[in-house]
């Protein structure tokens, strides 16, 4: 049972770990313990976005997830279910539906994807070197890799591409006008591109942190009513015999949230205190939707928004709040980095609680 479709069970599914809407079965971004990573964006295309009930791109990133173990196999778990299901329904968690489309970007310990769609149409482009970022718009032109068999004709058919030259993906399903979402996305999308170039060669953990915290740049985004909510970041070795860490904030704002790192182990303790609650009588499973609403915030949220407030009315105490938070998250970088580097053997034991510990260690300092 996804958000809003049954679809056919697999016959086996991969461990997940997922940063999501609480009110939806996908994701908006996670990992398995194959080392396969996916995350999402909305963007909208020359073809309508559907607001009938269909699979949400936040399904499909956590479909791709469970069946896939290996990037190139998520791409193909996800293409054929969006082609036999289509996208569409309200992404968001209110009376008037908001809808989109989406591109992702998927990775594992030895290749990257980047897959865009509009409808049920995707192109895909392997990414064989370097870095690669999305934001709410089309980005693949002419180095497509794979692609829906009716892609072209269907640009044909509608007027968009008259079939001479060669075929961009970007230039042809882009709408000529676009939201206001889009236009500020353009910027978003050369910032990102140029922070990466600036650390092209020596790209770590702590330079993806640095980047998902950038207000300048828009990828931070903290205006208008709308804040990011939730920031990951994975570190995935080519040596098989190094575990891939995946860092969560679990909490909105990563300029003000820790990363904490998490590792596939057997034994994993699980951390309630960042899963939401769930509701008996829920509104966004109730016909007609999102008539009511609940308070879905999990435990590590709730005091992570207090200590917020804290922070904007008590300027000094809120400066020395974060210093402590930087401090708990520098320490499971520099543990992270000992274990990736070789330095120290993983003690499974320690590894199976790690996540918890430090939301643990992260709420104490929040009391």
């Amino acid at each position: 049972q996804c958000t809003y479709l049954e679809i056919e069970q697999a016959e086996r599914t991969h461990g997940v770990v997922l940063s999501r809407p609480a009110w939806l079965w996908g994701a908006e971004m996670g990992a398995n313990e194959h080392g396969v990573c996916v995350g999402n964006e909305g963007v909208w295309t020359r073809e309508p976005p559907g607001e009938d009930e269909a699979l949400l791109g936040m399904d499909l990133v956590r479909l791709g997830l469970e069946r896939g173990s290996s990037a190139r196999e998520a791409l193909e778990v996800m293409t054929a279910l969006l082609e036999r299901y289509g996208q569409g329904g309200s992404c968001v968690e209110e009376p008037v539906p908001f809808v989109y489309h989406n591109t992702f970007l998927l990775a594992d310990r030895t290749e990257a994807w980047v897959l865009e769609t509009a409808g049920r149409y995707w192109v895909a482009q392997r990414i064989q070197e370097g870095s690669r970022n999305i934001s709410n718009q089309l980005s693949i032109g002419r180095e497509i890799t794979a692609e829906h068999a009716g892609l072209r004709q269907r640009a044909r058919s509608q007027g968009w591409w008259s079939g001479d030259g060669e075929f961009s993906f970007a230039e042809v399903f882009s709408l000529t006008h676009q939201p206001a979402r889009m236009e500020a996305a353009k910027a978003r999308y050369r910032a990102g591109k140029e922070l990466l170039r600036q650390h092209a060669g020596h790209i770590t953990a702590e330079t993806f942190m640095a980047i998902l915290r950038d207000k300048a740049s828009g990828i931070c985004v903290d205006s208008e009513g709308f804040r990011t909510a939730g920031s990951m970041v994975s570190v995935l070795p080519r040596d098989p015999a190094l575990p891939c860490v995946h860092f969560f904030t679990a909490t909105p704002d990563p300029s003000r949230s820790v990363f904490k790192p998490f590792v596939f182990v057997a034994g994993l303790k699980p951390a309630p205190q960042v899963r939401s609650p769930t509701f008996r009588d829920d509104p966004a499973k109730q016909i007609p939707r999102f008539r009511s609403t609940v308070d879905r915030r999990h435990e590590l949220y709730r005091r992570h928004q207090a200590a917020l407030e804290l922070m904007e009315r008590d300027q000094e105490r809120g400066q020395k709040l974060l210093q402590t938070l930087r401090d708990l998250e520098k320490q499971g970088l520099e543990g992270m980095n000992a274990l990736l580097g070789g330095t120290v053997a993983p003690r499974p034991e320690e590894l199976a609680d790690l996540f918890f510990d430090c939301v643990e260690a992260e709420m104490k300092f929040y009391t």
